[in-house]
């Protein structure tokens, strides 16, 4: 399994240009294994489009049951290991809770974090490809 940060999660099914092509590659490679998207991702693309910074063409209702309904795609459950986990990380984190919940889904599950942010990408104690 590949773990895919939000933003990359929400980039793939819009088709956004921001999607590299080497992660749309790994993405396209892994949709025969698995591609994990964290139950906290669901909350993170709510609270994106109640604040107005996402807009869908389609209700958040419908864009969840398509978006989930990808090749491949696996709903990551947020369970008491990865909470304990995700308040856990080794060294320095950032403080987004939601990143931290990310990152320690994607180490507990013992693969790699497919993400554009750069905070994460520096952040050792994660595989990002």
């Amino acid at each position: 399994m590949i773990v895919l940060d939000t933003h990359i999660w929400v980039w793939w099914v819009h088709g956004d240009p921001q999607l590299s092509g080497s992660h749309a590659k790994l993405i396209e490679e892994n949709e025969d294994h698995e591609l994990g998207i964290c139950t906290i991702s669901l909350w993170e693309v709510a609270k994106l489009v109640e604040l107005g910074r996402l807009v869908l063409p389609i209700s958040l209702e419908e864009w969840f049951a398509n978006a989930l309904a990808y090749p491949g795609v696996t709903l990551v459950d947020f369970t008491p290991s990865i909470a304990i986990e995700s308040t856990q990380l080794p060294g320095k984190f950032h403080r987004d809770p939601a990143d931290q919940i990310i990152v320690a889904s994607a180490r507990t599950f013992e693969c790699e974090l497919l993400t554009a942010d750069q905070r994460i990408q520096d952040y050792q104690h994660v595989r990002t490809p």
